[in-house]
């Protein structure tokens, strides 16, 4: 599986909610674009979909902005890219037509094999992003943000 555009941007929002959980102060949309490089327009309708997931909350006005509804602890990768990518969303080969051709190939022993991979494969990234908590990957970005102020 491949992950969007989106669903980075939305992991890279997550991510900096869980950096600053524990801070009553909101975290302004400019802050999260502008350190991230996710244009405006684009990570606020991300920031719908996580709200409207019950992920993040907001707080309108000028001393606005946005925190995570729950601990770092308590969301997953799987929670954010669940929101934004959802697996029941057709796939793109299924859309122009290829998925067909795929399913249309006779069934060989090689077929079987190529295509136990992908589910094995299919399967270990399932594990991992249901695994891996936010609250691990701002432990992660601290611990490399030391060691590159260590060289």
């Amino acid at each position: 599986m491949l992950f969007s555009a989106k669903a980075e941007y939305a992991c890279l929002a997550v991510l900096e909610l869980a950096a600053r959980y524990g801070d009553t102060r909101p975290v302004r949309l400019t802050d999260i674009a502008d350190k991230h490089g996710i244009p405006q327009r684009f990570l606020v309708q991300i920031l719908l979909q996580l709200k409207g997931a019950g992920l993040i909350a907001s707080t309108r006005g000028a001393a606005g902005g946005y925190q995570l509804a729950k601990s770092p602890e308590r969301i997953s990768i799987q929670d954010v890219v669940g929101v934004i990518d959802p697996r029941d969303r057709p796939a793109r080969a299924r859309r122009d037509g290829k998925l067909a051709k795929i399913n249309s190939m006779p069934s060989t022993s090689g077929v079987s094999t190529v295509r136990n991979v992908w589910k094995e494969i299919e399967l270990a990234q399932r594990v991992i992003l249901e695994r891996t908590t936010f609250a691990e990957l701002v432990q992660r970005t601290e611990a490399q943000q030391d060691h590159v102020y260590q060289i």
